[in-house]
């Protein structure tokens, strides 16, 4: 369980997650709206803190927290590994580094290799994706084609397929949303 003392290592992950992503935004159901990055950044943390207090199931939240906070610094910023092991530690490098997809890979496999590095790591990187991908089966953006929308789903059903075992009920979680997902699949 989590001490008052670990409410530092939060605020540096938060303020270095902030910097990283600032002035990135992300496209939103309504096309004249985007958000802010650190809302999927937040949201991420959040579900993830949700699913951790709520069934804990013997895992770090510290550690977990912190791979949350800090999921996407490697993947969509110019943030390096060197300088995030760093600042952080190799394992949470490590771990930003698994839920990060490689660039230089197809496109069409770079999801299996991020999963295949994910599963090389401790539980708490697997919830993470799990949260991650939880709060990405929102409402899509509104540009989004039906068959980009079913890809994604496709997409979220493998993520589960592979990462349910690390936590139940992120997984249930997860599981639910894939469902959902369904009323997006209309075309308008």
């Amino acid at each position: 369980m989590s001490t008052l003392w670990s409410q530092d290592l939060f605020i540096k992950a938060w303020e270095y997650a902030s910097l990283a992503h600032q002035g990135q935004t992300y496209s939103t159901p309504v096309a004249e709206i985007r958000l802010d990055y650190l809302t999927h950044i937040g949201a991420v943390a959040m579900e993830l803190m949700h699913g951790l207090a709520l069934d804990q199931q013997s895992l770090d939240f510290d550690y977990a927290l912190q791979c949350a906070l800090l999921h996407d610094v490697l993947e969509d910023t110019p943030r390096t590994y060197p300088e995030l092991a760093a600042k952080f530690g190799s394992k949470i490098a490590d771990g930003v580094a698994a839920l990060s997809k490689n660039p230089d890979l197809p496109r069409t496999v770079q999801m299996l290799d991020s999963l295949k590095r994910i599963q090389q790591q401790p539980k708490e990187v697997w919830a993470v994706k799990l949260a991650d991908r939880i709060n990405n089966l929102s409402a899509p953006p509104a540009h989004w084609t039906v068959e980009r929308k079913l890809a994604y789903r496709a997409e979220a059903q493998v993520i589960y397929d592979h990462l349910h075992p690390a936590h139940t009920l992120l997984a249930a979680r997860l599981r639910q949303k894939i469902t959902e997902y369904a009323q997006y699949l209309q075309s308008y």
